[in-house]
């Protein structure tokens, strides 16, 4: 049984639509459990009913017609219950419901399991025999691993609306993704494609080495100078935090990154084409078997800059300027942020793609646009929708097409809402974070990038609060030398001097590993990560400090940040590799003092050492995403369990409370950064329980600083002794929600169904 069950859900991933998976399923049961009949039946949510949509072995034309509500019917007695039902004859059951159409009085027993997927019930599988028979209790057990089976693969087509048949371009169907970049728009779907396919270049063996590798150079000078004209055509719409992501683009064509792989490749006997198409694959391949979001979007911008390097090789010169409509929706299978930059800036108003996420670069760039976005819209029919009007709704992760008139007055009203709330945000940018009582919160920025929002006034932002330094790692194909590392380092120093920025050490670890330092681990979020790497491989960390303490030369505005401590002996070891490292910077006669140093708490152990790292820090900073995650023990990136990653759960606003008080008393700082502190609601529950620091995506500070301004401390510390004291989840959400409202604040809050 259990060959069989592998080969029906691997027929059923291979399908290419709804219903050739239903097809596939029904007729390979049935053989299966050799059965007469075997029929699916799916859930349509919006008609709160169940519809027959496949069977081999009821008439056919039933297919669409039969419709069952929960309980009604065995079918609807099964997805009410949630619960299978076996019967010897089932006529003789009180739920039993005759439909003429199906020709179904010639069966009596009947086995119905329910198919559900994180607890929301999808539909109900079906096998039907002639003759009286209890089914077995391994056929039942058969029956119900099919169905939780097949869940996780019928999902993704349900909830997008596969039952509203998208084919049909009369209909309205509404379809779910992840959301990526807030916001709403009415537009009309342009179709991107590739500009070449990386997977169907031949090998081929060049006549002239040399003249390969110099059309390598043109093609990638050629790629280089339209990065720089798609960044100029948004220069005005970012800020140099977003512009730093083409600075990142032109490093990825850089000769210590892909180029210089390239050439080698070219003299080692490849003709040009095939050798940049092996090249991106094998980096491709290796950013997707990642498991952080953020490396592995970089697999689209790999991706992407090959294609377009590509293009320039095989000298595409049949391609006709694009005509975009004047409410450009952006749809692709991949977006990259070049593409975005081709578009003339006053037509684009949203961006759909089937792959991607909130971490990707386009994303990134969209938020700080203003533009919504959805990605993850897996079964999206992209070949069809040229043309197509829809909505973008960023805030939901939803897509919606071809609406109907009321709904789309309802969003027309929503952006004009939307829009008098951006403007009177930006007028208040200038404002300082400051209580209705006095109190000043300072907000800080989280960068990754060697370029960003430098110049920003000091009543804007109070300086970088988390400087990812892995992002220039990621950039090359060996460790970054000392002098590299001092030069990406002193521009991010000197672009916010005189404000403080935070830099953490090298993070990386299984579950983001560099492609010339591969680490695999089975259990990678509990293995070996972050400070627990550098302090196994000190002349990486060496190197590293001396070069932060060289790039901090004359500024006095470094801090360093290390990251998944653990115990007290990894902040001791650490400590003297600094004293040693500023030690070694007196004798080349570089002049620096001893930075402030802190820890990240993080790691649920930490909470309990609290004294002890005050003794030996200058500062504390709560990584939000990964504390909530460990304290959970929920994987934010896991599907099935993502929904119970929540910061308002009682036991996560206990231990941040505590943390504040903690360190109040030990007098020390602590700040807070991650999606809590850019969030208005986290925010200003973490403002009542003491915290005086908030570092965020530079996208969250406008809602933040507008939340803060309209709140009086003792109102914040109201609501954090309040929440303190409920013990659910949908009590504290429910409580939260309702003080927003009642301090006028609900606007700065995401739209609520």
């Amino acid at each position: 049984m259990l060959e069989i069950l592998r080969r029906i859900v691997q027929e059923v991933n291979g399908a290419r639509s709804l219903d050739a998976a239903l097809s596939i399923i029904v007729r390979r049961i049935r053989k299966a459990m050799q059965t007469d009949v075997c029929s699916v039946y799916l859930r349509d949510d919006e008609r709160d009913c169940f519809i027959l949509m496949d069977t081999i072995g009821l008439n056919a034309s039933a297919i669409g017609q039969v419709t069952l509500k929960p309980g009604e019917g065995l079918v609807g007695l099964v997805g009410q219950r949630e619960e299978p039902l076996n019967i010897e004859e089932a006529p003789s059951h009180s739920h039993f419901r005759y439909f003429a159409e199906t020709g179904e009085e010639r069966y009596s027993s009947f086995l119905g399991v329910p198919i559900i997927h994180q607890r929301r019930v999808l539909g109900v599988l079906v096998v039907q025999q002639r003759e009286k028979r209890q089914f077995g209790e391994g056929e039942e057990a058969f029956l119900i691993t099919m169905a939780a089976q097949l869940a996780g693969v019928l999902v993704h087509a349900l909830s997008t609306g596969a039952l509203a048949r998208l084919s049909d371009t009369g209909t309205q169907a509404l379809l779910n993704g992840i959301a990526a970049a807030p916001g709403m728009a009415i537009g009309e779907a342009f179709v991107v494609v590739p500009s070449a396919n990386l997977e169907a270049v031949p090998e081929r063996v060049p006549d002239d080495i040399e003249a390969e590798v110099i059309r390598l150079r043109e093609a990638i000078d050629c790629v280089r100078h339209d990065i720089r004209q798609a960044a100029e055509r948004l220069a005005s719409r970012i800020s140099a935090q977003e512009q730093a992501l083409f600075d990142v683009y032109q490093q990825m064509l850089g000769d210590a990154a892909l180029g210089n792989e390239v050439e080698k490749r070219i003299r080692e006997g490849q003709w040009a084409p095939y050798a940049l198409s092996r090249v991106v694959q094998r980096h491709v391949n290796y950013l997707e078997r990642v498991d952080d979001n953020y490396l592995r979007e970089r697999a689209a911008d790999i991706r992407d800059l090959g294609r377009r390097v590509l293009a320039h090789l095989q000298k595409d010169s049949n391609a006709r300027k694009p005509v975009y409509p004047e409410r450009t929706i952006l749809v692709g299978d991949e977006i990259s942020a070049a593409q975005l930059g081709e578009i003339p800036r006053e037509k684009l108003a949203g961006l759909v793609a089937l792959r991607g996420s909130s971490t990707s670069h386009v994303a990134i760039l969209a938020r700080a646009m203003g533009i919504p976005a959805v990605m993850g819209m897996n079964d999206l029919p992209i070949s069809r929708l040229a043309g197509t009007p829809m909505i973008v709704d960023g805030y939901r992760g939803r897509l919606i097409l071809r609406p109907q008139p009321d709904l789309l007055v309802r969003y027309e009203s929503m952006i004009e809402e939307e829009e008098a709330l951006t403007s009177m945000l930006e007028s208040e940018q200038s404002l300082p974070s400051e209580t209705s009582d006095g109190f000043r919160i300072r907000l800080m920025i989280n960068t990754g990038l060697a370029v960003e929002m430098s110049g920003s006034p000091a009543a804007r932002i109070d300086g970088v609060g988390l400087y990812r330094t892995e992002v220039p790692f990621m950039m090359h194909q060996r460790f970054p030398s000392e002098k590299e590392q001092t030069r990406i380092y002193r521009e991010q120093l000197q672009g916010f001097a005189p404000l403080p920025v935070v830099m953490r050490t090298l993070d990386i670890g299984g579950d983001k590993s560099l492609p010339y330092f591969p680490i695999e681990e089975d259990n990678p979020f509990l293995g070996w990560r972050g400070i627990r790497v550098t302090l196994d491989h000190p002349e990486v960390l060496m190197v590293q400090l001396r070069a932060m303490l060289r790039a901090a030369e004359g500024l006095d505005n470094l801090r360093i940040l290390l990251p998944m401590i653990t115990s007290v002996e990894e902040v001791d070891t650490v400590s003297r590799l600094l004293d040693r490292a500023i030690q070694e910077m007196r004798d080349d006669g570089v002049q620096i003092e001893r930075p402030l140093l802190g820890v990240m708490l993080e790691v649920p152990a930490v909470i309990y050492q609290l004294e002890a790292l005050a003794s030996r820090v200058d500062f504390f900073s709560v990584g939000s995403n990964d504390l909530i995650q460990y304290l959970l023990a929920v994987d934010r990136n896991n599907a099935r369990v993502s929904g119970l990653y929540d910061a308002c759960q009682p036991a996560v606003l206990r231990a941040l409370d505590y943390i504040a008080r903690e360190s109040r008393r030990l007098n020390i700082s602590a700040s807070v950064c991650g999606e809590l502190a850019g969030d208005p609601i986290g925010a200003l529950l973490l403002m009542g329980m003491g915290y005086r620091v908030l570092s965020m995506n530079a996208p969250n500070l406008s809602r933040v600083r507008a939340a803060i301004r309209r709140v009086s401390m003792e109102g914040a510390q109201g609501l954090v002794s309040d929440v303190l004291a409920l013990h659910s989840l949908t009590e504290t959400r429910e409580l939260v929600y309702q003080r927003m409202k009642e301090w006028e604040l609900a606007h700065l809050l995401p739209p609520r169904d």
